[in-house]
This record gives C-alpha cells, structure tokens and sequence, in this order.
C-alpha cells in the first residue's frame, strides 16, 4: 500500500481537535487530510472492543465512502486505579456534547470514590489507514505519565489538561502543540506510520 505526496487522505473523524493535529502531524510530508466531517461523511459508531479494531473500523467505513485513502484514529486515557477506565470509553465519558471537562470530573471523582493514591495512566493511539479498496495497516503507540487535578492549560483538547508525560512538569494542554506533537501517543503511532514506507513521492 503505497499513498504519493499530494494525494487526498480523509481523516475518519469528526473531532476537529483531532483533525488538527493529524493535519500538523502530515502536513510536512506532503500530506493534505482534509476531516470526514468536512466531506459530510456519518460518524462510525465505534463497536469494536479494541482500540486498534475501532480505528480500522472507522477507516474502512470512510475509505469506501469517500473512494480515498482514510486514516482513523483511535485514542483514549487508561488510569491503572480505576482499572484502565475510560479505555476505549474515553470520547463517550465526554457524553453526547463531547464536553470533555464532565469527563475530567468523573475521573477525579472515581479516584476519590476508590480512596486512590496512584495516579498513574496512559494515553493510546491506534492508527489504522485503509486504501479505497479495503486494504488495511495499523500502527500502535502510548505515553506513559500520571494525571493531575485541577486541569491545567489551554491547548490541546480531550484529557490534555490533566495529563503529565512521564518527566515532564506541564500537562499536555500546557504545553506548545509542537512540543506535544514531538512526544504525544499520537506522534509515537506516526512515527511507526510514516516509517512503513507507505508515504511515497510519486508512484
């Protein structure tokens, strides 16, 4: 599977903060997403049990509707005290508005309901981009840190604000998008994507 500089790619999500990053992720390779929302595509309903099988999920959908290559991504917020809560539940906590900041809560309030102490936790990216014909790569990447209350900062979006990477001081929300970019799941999920080859100057 092999996608040249300048093709169009569909990012399969509706999440415009997400749709900003993955633009400033790809837009040095030549890349230009443009976000499903964008094109009028439906939302996937996210069914598979799996970080990884909900991204390919989404991809699939948006490559067969849109006939271009899709990327989807699929990430959330695992916190160890609360058993990898949300997990793959991290965009539905935020309930229907996407209103991340009732999620937040319901986090501090769980760690508090479990008397926790550890406030460990992670952040996954499943990355899946699938060719007009169904054709499929997934790629994989995490960020291990603790989280933090109250939220901190205004960049960023989802649990940003009360996320710290492992040896940092600053939540991802305060820190410059780039220097986020450089480091995030995300960055780490491209990383193992823009190696595979897949990105190509020309077929």
């Amino acid at each position: 599977m092999k996608l040249p500089r300048g093709a169009q790619l569909v990012v399969a999500s509706h999440n415009a903060g997400k749709v900003r990053e993955i633009k400033a992720l790809l837009g040095p390779h030549g890349i230009e997403p443009i976000g499903a929302g964008e094109l009028g595509l439906p939302e996937s309903e996210e069914t598979e049990a799996t970080f990884t099988g909900n991204a390919e999920l989404k991809a699939r959908a948006a490559a067969l509707a849109s006939g271009h290559f899709a990327l989807a991504d699929d990430s959330g917020l695992s916190v160890k005290a609360l058993g990898g809560a949300p997990g793959i539940y991290s965009a539905r906590w935020a309930g229907p508005t996407k209103d991340f900041s009732i999620a937040m809560a319901r986090i501090a309030r769980e760690l508090r309901e479990v008397a926790a102490t550890d406030y460990a936790a992670y952040f996954t990216c499943a990355l899946s981009l699938c060719s007009p014909h169904g054709e499929m790569q997934s790629f994989f990447g995490e960020v291990h840190g603790a989280l933090t209350f109250p939220p901190r900062g205004a960049h960023g979006f989802g649990y940003d604000p009360i996320f710290i990477a492992a040896g940092m001081e600053m939540t991802f929300a305060e820190m410059d998008p780039a220097a986020k970019h450089a480091m995030s799941h995300r960055a780490r999920a491209f990383e193992k994507l823009l190696h595979s080859g897949i990105f190509v100057e020309s077929l």
